[in-house]
């Protein structure tokens, strides 16, 4: 069995000659009121490397797209598309509404999937594996709750704070507070997981390890980092969707 420092210092290696001292350490921006503001160089790089990937892949399914003749790419990207717009139109009563969610749905979708994956290719890192990246993309998803709500209904979006009674009103509160909390912590504590996991199981396997002691073991465990990668990102697009569902609809 490996040491696992040895395990990590593979994984590490190419960053730290791009990177230095960078790739373990955050970039120290100073302070603003008093909080440290710090960057994670490392993240943000790969959060790069996955926008880029989603635009390739966009680009890539719709560059000739075809009817009669459609590519594989293109019939994934279209099933994926069909899927979640489906999703989408069944939750929100509002066609209109609904429409104008669709692209961001999918783009969300795509960038956590993407992101999610990254971790499996050697030498790199997934950002979702960053707390700071998942608790991004919850406030991103909450904001736009409460801009859609606020759009929709107006400053009557409030009044479920106090329905049925005012005295609900910490219960409520509690419960929005919850929603970019455990969408932020779910995604990341999935991935994380699944990343330390891969460490671990590659320090476990030694150089001259059997096929049955080490290839099959760690072949299944990819694929079900793989599985969960997929059900997280759908986990995290249904809950916004639900969530502006219930901003939205005049039934809430």
């Amino acid at each position: 069995m490996r040491d696992l420092k040895e395990v990590e210092g593979e994984k590490y290696g190419l960053w730290e000659a791009v990177l230095g001292e960078y790739v373990k350490k955050n970039l120290d921006l100073g302070y603003f009121v008093g909080i440290p503001i710090e960057i994670d160089v490392k993240t943000v790089i790969m959060t790069w490397i996955v926008m880029g990937l989603v635009l390739l892949v966009g680009f890539l399914a719709t560059k000739n797209a075809s009817v009669n003749k459609p590519g594989r790419l293109q019939v994934v990207y279209e099933t994926v598309y069909e899927f979640l717009k489906d999703l989408i139109f069944s939750n929100i009563e509002n066609e209109k509404r609904a429409a104008s969610l669709v692209t961001f749905i999918l783009t969300l979708f795509m960038f956590i999937l993407f992101s999610n994956m990254l971790g499996l290719m050697p030498t790199m890192f997934s950002p979702t594996a960053d707390i700071n990246t998942t608790a991004a993309l919850a406030l991103m998803v909450i904001v736009l709750v409460y801009v859609m709500g606020i759009k929709a209904k107006g400053f009557g979006h409030f009044k479920h704070f106090i329905q049925p009674h005012p005295l609900f009103l910490p219960i409520a509160i509690v419960e929005e507070v919850a929603k970019p909390v455990t969408l932020a912590m779910r995604l990341f504590g999935n991935i994380f997981a699944g990343g330390m996991m891969i460490v671990v199981l590659l320090a476990m396997i030694s150089p001259m390890a059997t096929v049955l002691g080490g290839f099959i073991p760690s072949v299944i465990w990819l694929a079900f980092k793989i599985f969960i990668g997929m059900l997280q990102a759908f986990i995290f697009c249904i809950l916004t969707i639900v969530y502006i569902s219930q901003a939205v609809n005049e039934h809430h």
